[in-house]
This record gives C-alpha cells, sequence and structure tokens, in this order.
C-alpha cells in the first residue's frame, strides 16, 4: 500500500472520531478543512518559496479563518483578492491592510468607496491593464477623492509565433505597452503606480505528471520550460523599462504549481498561493510537489439501488473551467468509490459503484474533493476545522458572513 493511501485511511479514521464526538449531528453537506494538512502544506510552500513572501490569495479559500491562519504563517504576507467589495469588506471588518487585487475592478459602487476612504485607499491596491479602467475610476471621483494605489497586470503567456499559450488575461505584453500605461497613470493625479503583477497561469495551474498521460505530460513539461525562459526575459526588460520611471514596492507573480520558479526570477519581489493550500482535485499530479488534500464535503448515503451500490444526497459540486471529467467532484472516502458514468455528480443525487459501495448503508457519510480550491465553500455558510481526530471550530465562510462576492 502506498504512501498517499495510508494516509486517507488515517484521514478517515480521524473524521470517524471527529463525527461521533461531535455533540450534534452535521449538517450535510458537511465542509471540513483539515488544519493538520492546511498547515503541512503551508510550510511546504514557504520552504518552495526561498525567502520570497507569499501573497495568499483569497479566491482559493474563501473562509476568513483560514486566510488569517494562513497570514499568520512565517513567511506569508499579504493577500491577493478577487473583488473589490470583498478587499474592502476585509479591510473594514478584519482590518487586514495589504490587499492587492488580482483583476481589475468596474464596480463603481465600491470604486466610490475606495476613493473616499483614506484607510481603505491606503490597504488597498487596484489592478489595471487598460487606461479605460483608470476612467472608471476617475468617473466617481468628487472633490473628497483620495489618491489610490495601482498595479499593472502584465500578460505573462508564452507567446510561440502567433499563438498563445496562457491564460487571456492582460492585453500587455512587452515593454512598450506597459511604459505606455505607466506614464499615463504617472499623469494622471489620483493615482499612484506601486506594482506589477504576472501570473502564468500556464506554468502554475497545469499539472505534468497525470497518470496513464506520459506523452501529454511531457508536452506540458516543455512548454512550462519554454514559458519560464521565455517570461523571465520579458519581465526583466520591463523591469528595466520601468525603473526610469518609478521605483516598485512589489512585482507579484506565480501561484501554486510555479513558486519555485517564479521565486527564482531576481525580478520577482513575492509570489501568489492560494490551492497549494487547500490542494483541490486539480493539483493532484505536479512534478514539482506532492501536497496533501486538506478541504473536503461529506454527503449522505439515502439509497440503495442495487446491493452493489449506494446513492448519496447531492454532492454534484462542479468546477468552473471548461467543462470536463477533471471538473467533478472525486468520491475520496471510503477508499474505492466511482461515479457513474451516466448521471455523474447530481444536484440532489449521486449514485456510485466500485469496490466499497456494497459496504455503504443508507446513513453512512461519503467523502469527496473538489476539482478547484474555493470553489467549495460558495456552497456552504460554514466550515467544520479539523486538527488531529476532533472538530476543534466551527468558523463561517464567506457565505457564512453574508457576503458573495
Amino acid at each position: 500500500m502506498i504512501d498517499a493511501e495510508i494516509e486517507r485511511h488515517r484521514l478517515s479514521t480521524r473524521l470517524a472520531s471527529a463525527v461521533a464526538a461531535h455533540p450534534e449531528p452535521l449538517q450535510t453537506p458537511a465542509m471540513v478543512v483539515d488544519l493538520d494538512a492546511f498547515d503541512a502544506n503551508a510550510a511546504d510552500l514557504v520552504r518552495r518559496a526561498g525567502g520570497k513572501p507569499i501573497r495568499v490569495a483569497s479566491k482559493s479559500l474563501r473562509v476568513p479563518a483560514l486566510v488569517e491562519r494562513a497570514l499568520a504563517t512565517p513567511g506569508f504576507a499579504g493577500v491577493l483578492t478577487y473583488s473589490l467589495r470583498e478587499a474592502l469588506w476585509l479591510q473594514r471588518e478584519r482590518g487586514l491592510s495589504d490587499l492587492v487585487m488580482g483583476y481589475p475592478s468596474v464596480d463603481r459602487g465600491a470604486l466610490a468607496e475606495l476613493v473616499t476612504s483614506p484607510s481603505a485607499a491606503a490597504a488597498i491596491t487596484l489592478m489595471v491593464d487598460d487606461v479605460a479602467q483608470l476612467d472608471v475610476v476617475d468617473s466617481v471621483r468628487s472633490s473628497k477623492a483620495v489618491p489610490v494605489r495601482i498595479a499593472i497586470d502584465v500578460d505573462a503567456g508564452l507567446r510561440l509565433g502567433s499563438q498563445h499559450v496562457g491564460p487571456k488575461r492582460s492585453p500587455l505584453h512587452d515593454a512598450g505597452t506597459v511604459i505606455a500605461l505607466a506614464e499615463e497613470i504617472d499623469r494622471r493625479p489620483g493615482f499612484t503606480l506601486v506594482g506589477v503583477m504576472t501570473y502564468e497561469g500556464q506554468v502554475a495551474g497545469v499539472p505534468d505528471d497525470v497518470p496513464r498521460q506520459l506523452a501529454k505530460s511531457l508536452i506540458v513539461r516543455r512548454l512550462k520550460a519554454a514559458s519560464i525562459d521565455q517570461l523571465a526575459e520579458r519581465r526583466a526588460a520591463i523591469d528595466s523599462a520601468l525603473a526610469r520611471l518609478v521605483k516598485l514596492e512589489f512585482w507579484n507573480a506565480g501561484g501554486s504549481g510555479s513558486i519555485e520558479s517564479s521565486a527564482a526570477d531576481p525580478v520577482v519581489t513575492e509570489v501568489a498561493a492560494g490551492s497549494g493550500l487547500l490542494v483541490p482535485g486539480l493539483f493532484d499530479h505536479y512534478l514539482s510537489f506532492r501536497p496533501r488534500p486538506a478541504a473536503f464535503f461529506a454527503v449522505p448515503v439515502v439509497r440503495k439501488p442495487t446491493p452493489e451500490m449506494a446513492t448519496v444526497a447531492g454532492g454534484g459540486f462542479i468546477a468552473s473551467g471548461p467543462a470536463g471529467k477533471d471538473r467533478v467532484p472525486i468520491p475520496w472516502l471510503p477508499l474505492g468509490l466511482e461515479l457513474t458514468g451516466l448521471e455523474g455528480a447530481g444536484e440532489v443525487q449521486t449514485p456510485l459503484t466500485g469496490r466499497a459501495a456494497a459496504r455503504l448503508a443508507i446513513g453512512d457519510l461519503v467523502w469527496f474533493r473538489h476539482a478547484k480550491s474555493g470553489e467549495l465553500f460558495e456552497h456552504t455558510r460554514q466550515v467544520h476545522l479539523l486538527s488531529g481526530a476532533e472538530f476543534v471550530d466551527t468558523v463561517p465562510s464567506y457565505r457564512g458572513t453574508d457576503n458573495a462576492f
């Protein structure tokens, strides 16, 4: 038996003990984060970052207590947020003071709040890649407006001739286009350029050691290597050009799957990570690291269509992205369960087959893993925190704080 299976058996025992000791039956679907695995993953991310600070990607957590737990880990500093209203809430309600937007915002209501709040404007950095986004900020300014901090999002995709490999994010690719926007930011009153972001999603977010996909994995590794080399040259050129105009506070890069290569670039001052803390299904097969799954959800068996099958209530939490088998939840415990080809993971019921299905009885809990990090907690108001073999706390998700960012 391999180590990973031993860990799953131990987790099954721990979860069973925690559920049995809980003062009341768990409301399902029950969302659980294993703090032992979470902390081990955080420590490994810090090791991989090689001394450069890690900015927590809140999109991949969506549970305030987990964001704060990561920030309390030496080696982590600041939050990469995905919504301006989220950033404003984290600053106002949780007292966080280093918040960088991972994406542009044209939410005029939230922008109006930002430009009239000195404390929020000092804590939050807006992300832009187009003059039109500056125009939106200017459209909500009043005589009481305060200056806002700005970072530029630079495309980090791989260019192969006319082909572009990587997330379709910023239109800014070379030093010339970046400097043009930087000069416009410098000309406009009320904006201060403080940072740059280059997110190489084609390196950070693509598995490269997938079982039974050796040829594809080899191609992915070559593309990653080419992307890292090309991006290092472009970062250096852009950084050199920007240095003549502004002294930056930070250059953010990477993600959980690319921390080593991103941190190794001398231009980069910090890296981002979030998925590597919870480890969803899409992060199972990377050559560079072997993290521990930390986020799970449980649903009960409610039917036995045949003695060899079991059907659970709900469970169809499908991840965003291109529709495919890798976006469905993974039956995790007990070992030996499989989704059916015709029904898959359903909104109100999910039939399961496999060697373990015959042993399941009505009322038993089945534990799943979500394919992507953070999205799971949009489906719940509370998350149980597991330490050892007991639930040590129950904390709200963003939904549990009456927020839907």
